[in-house]
């Protein structure tokens, strides 16, 4: 998918701070963008008003996202686990059934997904993570286990995804399209690391890189001194 014209791009998740930044990315590109997100959560995207357009509606409801993404040639998604009603997985199966045959679909997560069981965690991040869903879970805020059966079925599609799977995240500048690899647990990722702006840049650049499709890359912010470490340009230079 080129932009030498003007694309039809959705954004499922358009109103949070990572939908945001990528509305703005996918904008400054020329796309034709349509936002999807929560009827309350309209006004967030008060910003963008005449430049976009938007289907208000829950992510995870079918016929919100096939009127959605009818027509567009990129969706982007984030594959946000809220409740304890299966909303990721619900989302990423209307996105997978309703998005239009050959279309870019690209998803966001955590580096907790794994696609083949190859990456490796820290004893730290695992307690961690147990914690932390037992903890959304006991409360009803959020279903993490729910996110992993979300790229489960994409990693099951034969459509071209890309599942861009996220470090621990910051505000600030753009640092520059981030680094990624296949594993997390490789040297490069240690930063653990990435800017929101530069994750959703990302996001956006992966609709137009046929390298990475049915790929699950799991990124780090390219100033991190593991990145740098990586690349071999001294820190002080960066």
């Amino acid at each position: 998918m080129g932009t030498d014209r003007a694309k039809k791009v959705c954004i499922v998740g358009a109103s949070g701070k990572l939908g945001q930044y990528m509305v703005r990315h996918a904008l400054e590109r020329g796309y034709e963008v349509v936002g999807v997100c929560r009827e309350r959560s309209v006004p967030k995207l008060a910003a963008f008003e005449g430049r976009m357009a938007i289907v208000p509606g829950h992510t995870n409801d079918p016929e919100v996202i096939r009127r959605a993404v009818a027509g567009c040639d990129g969706v982007l998604t984030v594959l946000a686990p809220w409740g304890v009603q299966q909303y990721a997985s619900g989302t990423a199966q209307a996105v997978l059934d309703h998005a239009r045959p050959g279309a870019r679909l690209v998803f966001s997560c955590g580096w907790h997904i794994t696609r083949d069981g190859k990456d490796t965690y820290s004893r730290t991040f695992l307690t961690a993570l147990r914690i932390a869903a037992r903890l959304a879970k006991l409360v009803r805020f959020a279903e993490i286990d729910d996110q992993v059966e979300a790229c489960r079925r994409v990693f099951a599609s034969d459509t071209r995804w890309t599942v861009v799977r996220g470090s621990n995240l910051e505000e600030g500048e753009s640092q520059g399209l981030p680094v990624w690899s296949r594993h997390v647990g490789d040297p490069v990722l240690a930063g653990n690391l990435t800017r929101r702006v530069d994750f959703a840049l990302f996001m956006v650049e992966a609709l137009t890189d046929d390298t990475l499709v049915q790929e699950a890359p799991a990124i780090v912010g390219r100033l991190t001194p593991s990145a740098l470490a990586h690349t071999g340009v001294p820190q002080e230079h960066a």
